[in-house]
């Protein structure tokens, strides 16, 4: 229920077209229910049983074939105002995720299962066109529609009132309850373990030669064919239960309509109703049972479209772990230090730290003056790269102070601190799109003789001339085509473009031979008055153009 409500709650913006498609629904409805009301009432005018409401045969029979007319209209009408909603709130919310993955970046998405995030993006938000085409209004419809024939069949006698009220509850609530409860649990693991194959089937596919050339790609299939048994089997148990609650409903609808029926038959007898009064609420209740039937298809199913609003709402209702400062200080660049910075992964949902709970610096103080390089090693694990991530305020340090211009990162407004710093990891992100592209990420009004400027410095101009397009040559989904050397000179000239006053490297050469790497240290040496450079590395070739190195143990 809460679940639907927030659900529910996205609606509020188009709450007049919500109102209008339960309004053709259930006027829509009505004419499918009355049209063998009508029928009804116009064989016992001609059997002389009366002309009800002074009706007569061929008036009975022309209002039967308006609401026939009438139906096929409504049920257009409800079902475009339902599937407008869908896809508006379906774009929404796409606009809301990719907003909140924005806000919740870096940090929340470092060693995060990207699988997993792709499934929520595609399959979950695909999975909520369900809900709002085809549970919300329906609901609504099949309450009033109910409420409405309760008191239509009530007019003849108030036991019949009593039967078809207890037989929409039963078909529209209990046995979708009943059935909601029973696949709960599966339709949310089933949710989960979409995510968890999703994940993955993506690295499967990243690392398929990988898995060719080390003989593990049987292996590897198995495992995908596992996965997909284990889902498969959750699917089959859900698709029983559902054609289960398919036959329970069909059965429920038979029993109240005979139930309806000997009703009429004892009160007919007793007087109590005349024949009019014995035929009309059977033909009425038994006709009705459309709009709870289609609450009673949703029981099993609307299980996994709330599993699967479950993961969405959670991903928006997320709080990032560093919010941004937008009324911050915005200082000129002239160096940074910090003084006894202490750091652990605990609580932070880093997923790729070995041991959260143990810190990962201690003590920490370093000096980083404008204008020099300031290099960092020690072995792996030591807290290097996280020392620039807390530079880029992925996380704030819990003890310890860490300060760039003599102000706490903290204080700085975000979008300044981004400015000021350029971040290159070993591992390039690429995009899809050209090399030009790649590079002016950061600088999009950069010029074609700044770009090459930049590609000069990182010593990948020369490999892109070469290349048919150039630098208008398209690199391929996350760069697939370049090499891993190729793809982390790229990332270099893309931060060399940018031309932020602190450059922050993180094994920036781990993947160049010794030319390149000579030719991008010397690039950096010659551009260190100009900038900032705080350079983490294991090499002591690469340590070699540092003006100071500190060791992290």
């Amino acid at each position: 229920m809460r679940i639907m409500a927030k659900l529910i709650a996205l609606v509020k913006p188009l709450a007049g077209v919500m109102v209008l498609a339960i309004l053709l629904g259930v006027l829509g409805n009505l004419c499918s229910i009355f049209i063998p009301v009508l029928g009804g009432l116009a064989i016992l005018e001609r059997a002389g049983a009366g002309a009800p409401l002074g009706l007569a045969f061929g008036s009975l029979i022309a209002a039967a074939v308006v609401c026939g007319a009438l139906r096929g209209a409504f049920r257009y009408g409800e079902q475009t105002c339902n599937h407008f909603i869908a896809f508006k709130l379906l774009a929404l919310i796409r606009e809301r995720v990719f907003e909140a993955l924005r806000r919740l970046c870096p940090a929340k998405l470092v060693g995060r299962e990207r699988g997993n995030l792709v499934t929520i993006i595609t399959g979950d938000i695909e999975l909520l066109e369900v809900f709002y085409a085809h549970t919300v209004s329906p609901v609504a419809i099949a309450l009033v529609v109910s409420v409405i024939m309760t008191a239509f069949v009530g007019l003849y006698h108030p036991l019949y009132a009593l039967i078809a009220a207890a037989g929409y509850l039963t078909v529209g609530a209990a046995l979708p309850a009943i059935a909601s409860r029973a696949v709960k649990a599966d339709n949310a693991r089933l949710r989960e373990d979409a995510g968890r194959f999703s994940s993955f089937y993506l690295d499967s596919l990243r690392g398929i030669a990988e898995l060719l050339r080390s003989g593990a790609g049987e292996r590897r299939r198995a495992q995908i064919g596992g996965k997909t048994d284990d889902t498969d089997a959750i699917r089959r148990r859900l698709n029983s239960r559902e054609g289960a609650l398919g036959a329970l409903s069909g059965l429920a609808v038979t029993c109240f309509a005979l139930i309806t029926l000997t009703a009429a038959f004892f009160l007919r007898r007793a007087g109590y109703v005349d024949t009019a009064g014995a035929v009309i609420p059977v033909v009425a209740v038994y006709s009705s049972f459309g709009p709870v039937l289609a609450l009673a298809s949703l029981g099993a199913g609307i299980q996994s479209t709330l599993a699967a609003g479950g993961r969405v709402l959670g991903l928006l209702s997320e709080t990032p772990q560093t919010k941004d400062v937008t009324d911050g200080v915005t200082p000129e660049f002239t160096g940074a230090h910090s003084d006894g910075l202490t750091f652990s992964y605990k609580n932070t949902g880093y997923a790729r730290s070995p041991v959260p709970d143990d810190l990962v610096l201690r003590d920490l103080s370093v000096d980083i003056p404008r204008g020099k390089i300031t290099g960092i090693t020690g072995r792996s694990g030591s807290g290097k790269s996280t020392f620039l991530r807390l530079l880029m305020r992925f996380w704030d340090a819990p003890e310890g102070s860490l300060f760039i211009s003599d102000a706490p990162v903290s204080a700085i407004t975000t979008e300044h601190l981004r400015c000021i710093e350029s971040f290159v990891t070993q591992d390039t992100e690429l995009f899809h799109d050209t090399i030009e592209a790649n590079i002016k990420l950061g600088r999009p009004d950069a010029t074609r003789a700044e770009v090459e400027a930049a590609a000069k410095k990182a010593s990948v101009h020369a490999f892109i001339s070469s290349l048919p397009n150039g630098y208008d040559t398209q690199i391929g989904e996350l760069g697939d085509t370049l090499s891993g050397g190729e793809r982390q000179r790229v990332g270099l000239a893309r931060a060399f473009l940018r031309d932020s006053p602190l450059l922050l490297l993180d094994e920036p050469t781990s993947n160049l031979d010794s030319l390149n790497e000579g030719i991008i240290l010397k690039a950096l040496r010659d551009s260190a008055g100009e900038r900032t450079i705080v350079l983490v590395s294991h090499r002591a070739s690469t340590m070699g153009i540092a003006d100071r190195t500190y060791s992290v143990e």
